[in-house]
């Protein structure tokens, strides 16, 4: 299992660290994928893999990964995405290929390909869910959980997983969408050795392990109330936001000029949506052309916004990730799907180094997304995870 620090990037080396007992992690920031995939994976032991993780940075091409994937180790099944920043176990990266190994011992997998993703069949996409998990034979004692990985610009990732929900019945849902750092361009998912963009990709896993979902944010509600005059739901567009032009009003509101919005805006300063006795963050991507704003979730006609208030985030994220420590056990790692946003405010704020420790003391694994989901429903801004429990006495299969 390699690990190397940036300022070893070049010298081919890779120093230890603790490690999770149940996966195996390596990752390379290499700027050519062939030498990436060869180094992220020098120190790992693919016959015991039962599949590998593949966390992409913008910098390599997926399609090129997944190339080089299929033709170094090609009876090693290999999934994963593209992302906006990578999850290592030195916290926050940015430039890093990293890939997380889940052996047989301790995890079976089934998997589908939902492409193309736009135009989404919920009635097919669901019985096809269910297919797949009626014929993924269960092993007696062991436990099972989903992930879903969404083309990040699809705009139906809120369709994808209900659909899946649907059709998975009792097994949770957690996941994120594919990004591509801060480009908004094209994503992608890797399945079957290919790269693939306008897609959807679910893991039906079965583990001997424990383990427990995550969802949290920092944000509080205001008073501040907001309605979708006019939209265009099928592109996540809102045209008019209380009548006027919807960039003008939300500016109004959080108390800017329109030139001044931009991603630290929208990430200081989401709306929210109330679901019961939940709020969930819609996050705003960007402005359009003609005085819109590009939303990240579901938006509709005379759905009613709420801002958000922010609280402290890193004392939020420490919280929230010490949420998985229960009855003393603590998790052996923690698989995160952390949005892009979240990572931006960090990173605007000069926090990179103190949440970076955060992770590391949580053993968080994982990437930073276009949005999240989170037991059924697609979210923004929100920090998702599924905490991964050391097997008991006798665990797993030989």
């Amino acid at each position: 299992m390699n690990i190397t620090p940036p300022g070893l990037a070049h010298s081919g080396k890779a120093r230890r660290r603790n490690r999770p007992e149940t996966v195996e992690v390596g990752l390379s920031y290499a700027g050519d994928a062939s030498q990436a995939v060869a180094e992220a994976t020098a120190n790992l032991s693919p016959p015991a893999a039962c599949f590998m993780l593949v966390f992409v940075p913008d910098h390599l091409d997926p399609r090129d990964v997944a190339a080089e994937f299929a033709s170094q180790l090609p009876q090693t099944t290999i999934f994963g995405c593209s992302t906006a920043g990578q999850i290592t176990s030195q916290g926050y990266e940015n430039s890093a290929l990293f890939v997380i190994a889940f052996p047989k011992k301790h995890f079976r997998c089934s998997s589908a390909l939902f492409k193309p993703l736009k135009p989404i069949s919920i009635e097919k996409t669901a019985n096809q869910a269910r297919t797949l998990s009626t014929r993924f034979r269960p092993t007696a004692n062991w436990k099972r959980v989903a992930l879903v990985f969404a083309d990040g610009l699809s705009k139906q990732e809120d369709l994808l997983v209900s659909a899946l929900e649907a059709g998975l019945g009792n097994v949770p849902v957690f996941g994120g969408s594919a990004g591509h750092g801060l480009a908004f361009d094209e994503t992608f998912v890797l399945h079957g050795g290919e790269a693939h963009t306008n897609a959807g990709l679910l893991l039906l896993l079965e583990t001997d392990l424990d383990f427990c979902g995550l969802g949290f944010d920092h944000f509080v509600p205001t008073s501040t109330r907001m309605v979708v005059t006019r939209a265009v739901p099928e592109e996540r567009l809102v045209l008019e936001i209380n009548g006027a032009p919807a960039a003008r009003e939300y500016a109004r509101c959080v108390g800017r000029s329109i030139d001044e919005l931009s991603p630290k805006i929208f990430a200081e300063n989401p709306v929210l949506v109330r679901n019961g006795n939940s709020w969930h963050v819609r996050a705003i991507q960007q402005v359009e052309e003609g005085g819109g704003l590009w939303f990240l979730s579901a938006i509709d006609d005379g759905l009613v916004l709420t801002l958000g208030q922010g609280t402290e985030i890193l004392s939020m994220l420490d919280s929230g990730l010490g949420q998985a420590s229960t009855s003393g056990r603590e998790p052996d790692f923690i698989l995160g799907f952390d949005c892009f946003l979240r990572k931006l405010e960090i990173e605007l704020n000069g926090l990179v180094d103190d949440a970076s420790q955060i992770l590391k003391k949580h053993n968080v694994l994982g990437f930073n997304t276009y949005g999240e989901q989170h037991l059924g429903v697609h979210v923004n801004q929100t920090f998702v995870g599924v905490a991964f429990y050391p097997p008991v006495s006798g665990g797993g299969l030989d």
